[in-house]
């Protein structure tokens, strides 16, 4: 089983006005980590420090497996 992370940016988040960033796709949370250090100082980085994450997942592996359904609110 191959994992990879994936680096985002978000702003906002559980808003009506989240802005997610994909950042990049690493082979270890390690470089994952390298990337924020990489990213941090930047443009449009730099005011929001708190908003990398990091998620762990498999390659090869379905995501939405039993399907997609939008629940009424």
């Amino acid at each position: 089983m191959q994992k990879v992370y994936f680096l985002y940016h978000i702003l906002y988040e559980d808003t009506d006005d989240e802005d997610v960033k994909m950042v990049g796709i690493y082979s270890s949370y390690k470089q994952a980590e390298l990337s924020i250090e990489r990213h941090k100082n930047k443009p449009g980085f730099i005011d929001f420090p708190d908003g990398f994450q990091i998620i762990e997942d498999v390659v090869n592996r379905d995501g939405w497996a039993d399907g997609f359904v939008d629940l009424p609110e």
